[in-house]
């Protein structure tokens, strides 16, 4: 389904993303790994177009920051030079990091606001997936997204993301700051997204709570890819276990 290719990223003397390469089949979930500043955001970035955007608005003002090489395919297109919203239109729907919400406006709004380019029969039926998914939204719809909590908030994020029907969603740190039972519920809903038919891209700093539900995964340091493997194959690799398990080897 998801095919990046010697995907390079340089933000002006800076290296994002070096020489990446990775692969998403069509129903798995994967996951990517790494450190605070290893390329996990300007990885899902550039896949959902957010990066291109950014380059192409400097490139309007007379800048030249942002440099973007190699080859990203979705279901065997080259989408590289495709505009974030048309991304959307063929199913590539990005879920932020740090649960971005419309805070004065209701959960249930929000949950609009995310299907604004699909049909109104088609927001109806994902709305009602969404309240399904996460039940304490339906007793929320009618509240202003910015008197949530954070796990509340996040919900609403991730409702958002499928309320535009994503046939590829990415997730980005979708457990970053949240408590070990709303984690719990995050890794519950990735599972129950994916009944749905949806293939899944998360990143995560600290994978332990998401190697359960991952098919296969990778970790990049510094924007490079060190190792990919299954989750179980991740897991009996110390240093992995060690760096984003929390797992220590015993002495």
């Amino acid at each position: 389904m998801l095919e990046v290719k010697n995907l390079i990223v340089f933000y002006e003397n800076a290296l994002a993303l070096n020489d990446l390469s990775l692969s998403v089949q069509p129903g798995e979930v994967v996951g990517v790994f790494g450190s605070n500043s290893a390329g996990k955001t300007t990885l899902l970035n550039t896949i959902a177009g957010l990066t291109w955007h950014l380059k192409h608005r400097e490139l309007r003002k007379g800048g030249q920051r942002i440099t973007i090489a190699g080859e990203i395919k979705f279901a065997g297109e080259e989408i590289s030079a495709v505009k974030p919203a048309e991304r959307v239109k063929k199913g590539i729907v990005l879920c932020r990091e740090r649960h971005p919400v419309f805070r004065d406006n209701s959960v249930e709004e929000n949950l609009r606001l995310g299907g604004y380019m699909r049909k109104g029969s088609e927001i109806k039926v994902m709305m009602e997936f969404v309240y399904e998914l996460f039940p304490p939204l339906a007793r929320l719809k009618r509240k202003k997204a910015g008197m949530l909590s954070g796990g509340e908030q996040e919900m609403v994020a991730i409702g958002m993301a499928l309320v535009a029907r994503p046939k590829l969603l990415l997730m980005d740190e979708p457990l970053l700051g949240l408590s070990p039972a709303m984690q719990k519920e995050v890794v519950r809903a990735v599972r129950e997204i994916r009944k749905q038919g949806v293939t899944i891209l998360l990143a995560e700093q600290y994978a332990r709570p998401v190697i359960p539900v991952i098919d296969r995964g990778y970790v990049i340091e510094n924007g490079t890819l060190v190792v990919s493997g299954t989750g179980a194959e991740l897991l009996d690799n110390p240093e992995v276990r060690a760096a984003y398990f929390g797992i220590e080897e015993s002495r």
